[in-house]
């Protein structure tokens, strides 16, 4: 740590810090200390890959540009969109509504997607989010297709092999909220499933980690 701080400026490590550190008029220096520690955790973490929402960019760049120079092997560093969260706006781990847990129950991530914000629009719909970036992305993956169930009263199922299409049709009013809803439960529950089986009788484990 010692090191890192030796060859760094307090500037460089605020503009590594500045998207997820608060600063204020007058900042702890914890603040600065924090992309420090972050880079390091890489190598005493033995990680192979840093994984983390693009708002983590600049710590990821500074981890990238300094191990190397204390003669640690740099990462891969992998960085996805920030989603916004169920209730419209930025997704917050302290805004229990806005998020889905990885042990919630299948009713829990009914309940949780039905009461979401879902407006006729792809800009902060965290719904539509997530059937982008995370269930198309796993259908894909599998070459599978999305299906969307409806009665036949409301037009049939319809089938989408990509986002874009499926967002369309949503934007133009072929396809109802509550028809996106009751997917993206579905597909949310299925993905689940799995983690829920494997963590049967360890949920405190998560409360352990993250006290």
């Amino acid at each position: 740590m010692y090191r890192l701080a030796a060859i760094n400026t307090l500037e460089r490590a605020k503009r590594a810090a500045a998207g997820v550190v608060r600063f204020g008029e007058n900042p702890k220096l914890s603040g600065f200390i924090y992309p420090i520690l972050q880079a390091l955790d890489e190598q005493y973490m033995d990680m192979d890959v840093q994984y983390g929402g693009i708002d983590q960019r600049k710590i990821l760049v500074f981890a990238r540009e300094n191990l190397p120079k204390l003669g640690y092997k740099a990462r891969v560093e992998v960085m996805t969109p920030m989603l916004p969260g169920l209730q419209g706006a930025k997704m917050s781990a302290s805004e229990e509504k806005s998020k889905i847990d990885l042990l919630d129950s299948a009713e829990a991530v009914r309940n949780k997607i039905q009461s979401a914000h879902c407006p006729i629009a792809v800009e902060d719909n965290g719904v539509l989010a997530f059937l982008k970036y995370v269930i198309f992305v796993h259908k894909k993956d599998n070459n599978q297709e999305l299906t969307i169930k409806r009665a036949e009263k409301f037009g049939g199922d319809m089938v989408y092999d990509n986002c874009e299409k499926l967002e369309k049709d949503y934007l133009t009013k072929k396809i109802h909220p509550i028809d996106i809803k009751n997917t993206v439960a579905e597909e949310v529950n299925k993905l689940l499933e799995p983690i829920r089986q494997r963590m049967k009788g360890k949920e405190d484990l998560i409360k352990k980690a993250f006290p």
